[in-house]
């Protein structure tokens, strides 16, 4: 039996929504796992950090994605390896029936169906002079999806206090504006960045609010401190038709 493989991507730098795309579509369906580099972390090498039972190491060792994954999927194994191919083995290993790939769609040598979230940007060159990591190859097929029409996103607020200031290491923060309650300040750090409680707490003092608003990919880091936090979090509403066709395509390539 083959094992099918689902990468989802984007050509541009930056946050795309790549994280919640995964995030549901194992949640569709039932047994999966997740592989993805596990950018930021601190280690090197295959960790497998939700073995589809529960969590198998900290947030330092697997980075801030891979966390998130482990934390909202309690039945997906979650591995992080650089080395894409030993990841997947791994996963078939201790039993997957298919694997999603976070960001993979370079990993031409891997027969996938990738899955590519369009952002749209005013530069069409790749770097350095423009917003592309590279170009989409007209000669390999993948789907591109939109977003309103292949998804949706649903946003809402968990233990919201009344002076909420924004703090968040992610990339493109600009993208939670048209999400965001109203806030008292911004504090904007490097994407992947691991925070203090210093640092953290050196926010609530000079904003003087009442909690830290954060995304789960904050969440993740700082949720030890014991520190006030309210989530801003980020959910999607899939279409059905690309349901369908991934559903297609993994029944299509186990036999």
């Amino acid at each position: 039996m083959g094992l099918p493989v689902i990468s989802v991507g984007n050509l541009t730098l930056g946050g795309s929504g790549k994280t919640p795309l995964v995030t549901v579509l194992a949640q569709k369906f039932e047994g999966s796992a997740i592989v993805l580099r596990g950018y930021g972390r601190q280690s090197s090498g295959l960790y497998v950090v939700h073995d589809g039972n529960k969590i198998l190491c900290d947030v330092q060792t697997s980075g801030d994605e891979a966390m998130i994954y482990a934390s909202k999927l309690s039945r997906t194994i979650v591995i992080v390896s650089e080395i894409r191919e030993e990841g997947i083995a791994k996963a078939k290993a201790l039993g997957a029936q298919q694997v999603f790939l976070d960001d993979a769609y370079s990993k031409h040598q891997i027969k996938k169906l990738d899955l590519l979230i369009n952002v749209e940007t005013p530069n069409t060159f790749c770097l350095p002079s423009g917003a592309y990591r590279e170009q989409l190859w007209h000669s390999k097929e993948a789907i591109v999806l939109d977003e309103s029409k292949d998804f949706r996103r649903q946003v809402h607020v968990e233990d919201a206090t009344e002076k909420m200031a924004l703090v968040t290491a992610i990339a493109r923060p600009e993208r939670l504006d048209q999400y965001l309650p109203e806030v008292c300040s911004k504090t904007y750090f490097e994407d992947h960045h691991f925070f203090t409680k210093e640092e953290l707490s050196e926010v609530l003092q000079k904003s003087m609010a009442t909690s830290l608003l954060v995304t789960y990919k904050d969440l993740v880091k700082m949720s030890h401190f014991n520190l006030p936090l309210s989530l801003l979090d980020l959910e999607l509403e899939i279409d059905n038709a690309l349901l369908e066709k991934i559903g297609t395509y993994i029944n299509e390539t186990k036999y």
